[in-house]
């Protein structure tokens, strides 16, 4: 049987994922984070699948998302999209840590993994985290800066108003910089990555992820194997059955 126990350490609501037998057991683990208005127990699906192959899942809640949500509209939880995805990138060494001290990580192997707004931040923990072993993005970024741009760029666009200073936008955009894969893209450091992007995806552009993949290739020359990119033709911004598989399997071979 597999469990799912609703836990909170330092205050981060998390789904924790298992199967009954191996709930003590020290097993490979998998982060998978949530996209951006979502919750964590929607990709409940994911983490079935990862205990059925004897691997341990947890599943954060986001700041201001689900348990942790405020009254904020949407333009104001817009607002606070980066500050969400930097402070979750941050929270999941705090999960990471408790869960090493009691044992629970099998040799150091861990996945993250993410969809949307978890994609850009699996691919933003790992300009941070040596400790991650695998990673899959499932309609992620990792060029944070141009993300950024861009997102200002339409704000403008549709004159809307931007809650913030001038200085506090470059600000903001500076900070952005250690997060961005595609700056420091030697952090890959040849690890197990996998991206599914669909093709039609009209909220996180296909491209930069596509141009990211293919300059990092020439890194994987001697294991093609460990760098992979599943293209959509069809999709738009919603992960097909394949990716769901695909990334189960993704860890099931490099954890």
């Amino acid at each position: 049987m597999i469990i799912v126990d609703k836990r909170n350490i330092s205050g981060i609501p998390f789904l924790h994922i298992v199967k009954e037998e191996n709930k003590d057991k020290a097993l490979p683990l998998v982060f998978f984070i949530h996209g951006f208005t979502s919750a964590k127990e929607h990709n409940l699906h994911f983490a079935y699948l990862l205990a059925e192959k004897g691997i341990r899942a947890v599943l954060p809640e986001a700041a201001y998302h689900g348990d942790r949500e405020k009254e904020l509209s949407r333009e104001q939880l817009s607002s606070r999209f980066w500050a969400i995805v930097t402070n979750e990138i941050k929270e999941l060494d705090i999960l990471k840590q408790h869960l090493h001290q009691e044992n629970l990580i099998d040799s150091g192997r861990i996945g993250v993994a993410g969809t949307s707004m978890g994609g850009i931040v699996t691919l933003g923990a790992l300009t941070q985290y040596d400790w991650i072993t695998a990673a899959v993005s499932l309609m992620g970024c990792p060029s944070y800066v141009e993300l950024f741009d861009e997102q200002l760029a339409l704000i403008k666009k549709k004159q809307l108003e931007v809650p913030v200073t001038e200085e506090q936008i470059a600000q903001q955009r500076e900070e952005l910089k250690q997060f961005d894969l595609s700056l420091q893209p030697e952090k890959l450091n040849t690890r197990p990555l996998l991206f599914w992007h669909g093709k039609l995806d009209s909220v996180v552009p296909f491209a930069p992820a596509r141009r990211f993949y293919e300059s990092v290739m020439p890194q994987y020359e001697k294991r093609p194997d460990l760098l992979q990119f599943i293209a959509d033709e069809r999709a738009g911004h919603k992960v097909s059955r394949e990716g769901l598989l695909r990334t189960v399997e993704w860890f099931d071979t490099h954890l």
